[in-house]
């Protein structure tokens, strides 16, 4: 698959998999794609995507489909329900969205019943990442069928971050370290930001007394700064898939103290903002200065 004149299919077509599939375009390859969104479908067609009528169509047509969608629940439907029957042999399945590892491991299975192989492969950076090719990329999952698209994964990734893992989950297991890494650090910067604010302390005198230029107090000043300017700013802890990585620690038996009480401490919280992926998550900010 080092051929820049080679088709892929991709099924996802919002801002991260509309950026990526751009990216495969200016890079030569030819892509069908479908996203059910008409705005998302058509941007892509704008930038040199062939429409496909639905993602079993895209599945039947290219031998090789990557696949950019916002949450375990869809990517599941859509392989089980479209992908999957589909599918044909020899074929190469590569999810790139952050999905239960277990679930990628039982699909795994599947297509490979019917010849194929699904390889999960997912992504840490945003569209402007996949504009440029500086994504981190995550693979588990056959490895000859990994060699067989490691060009097309690293016309997106950045140069030495496109990394094979291990076998199938293994991508998404390392996303999950990517995204606890963050999600978690940022919610301990916020709680012990909380803990001065509701002591009675002005933002403005935490940021200068603990924030600082590197370290963790470059990574707390930030924080600080955005309480110092927004009574309720949005802190992105990762929330929607931590059900996703406890599932997985669950099954492995792994502890996860940290990760079990943040999803615990949010879960029941109302939904009152959304996402980088425009899913409904709860303020964590929020639920802190209210209990």
């Amino acid at each position: 698959m080092d051929d820049g004149n080679a088709t892929i299919g991709f099924v996802g077509l919002g801002s991260m998999g509309g950026a990526m599939a751009s990216t495969l375009v200016g890079a030569g390859y030819g892509v069908i794609g479908f996203d059910p969104d008409p705005n998302a479908m058509s941007k892509a067609v704008d930038v040199g995507v062939l429409a496909a009528p639905g993602a079993g169509d895209v599945s039947e047509r290219c031998n090789v489909v990557l696949v950019s969608l916002r949450s375990s629940a869809i990517f599941v439907e859509v392989a089980e329900n479209e992908l999957l029957p589909a599918v044909s042999d020899g074929s190469i399945i590569v999810d790139l969205g952050t999905t239960e590892a277990p679930e990628d491991r039982r699909l795994a299975a599947a297509f490979a019943e019917r010849g194929a192989c699904l390889l999960d492969a997912p992504v840490s950076g945003g569209p402007g990442g996949s504009a440029t090719g500086t994504l981190h990329m995550f693979a588990g999952g056959d490895p000859d069928a990994f060699e067989a698209v490691r060009a097309v994964l690293e016309t997106l990734g950045a140069d030495g971050r496109v990394v094979y893992c291990g076998p199938s989950g293994s991508g998404q297991v390392v996303k999950a370290v990517n995204q606890l890494a963050m999600g978690l650090g940022l919610a301990a910067y916020v709680e012990a930001m909380a803990y001065g604010v509701r002591s009675g302390i002005d933002p403005e005198a935490i940021l200068q007394a603990v924030g600082g230029p590197d370290g963790f107090r470059a990574q707390f000043a930030g924080v600080a700064r955005s309480v110092a300017r927004n009574d309720d700013p949005a802190f992105y802890v990762k929330f929607p898939e931590l059900g996703y990585f406890l599932r997985e620690a669950e099954e492995a038996g792994l502890a996860t103290p940290l990760t079990r009480a943040l999803f615990d401490f949010l879960d029941p919280a109302e939904r009152v903002t959304v996402d980088n992926m425009g899913r409904p998550i709860p303020s964590f900010w929020r639920e802190l200065m209210a209990r």
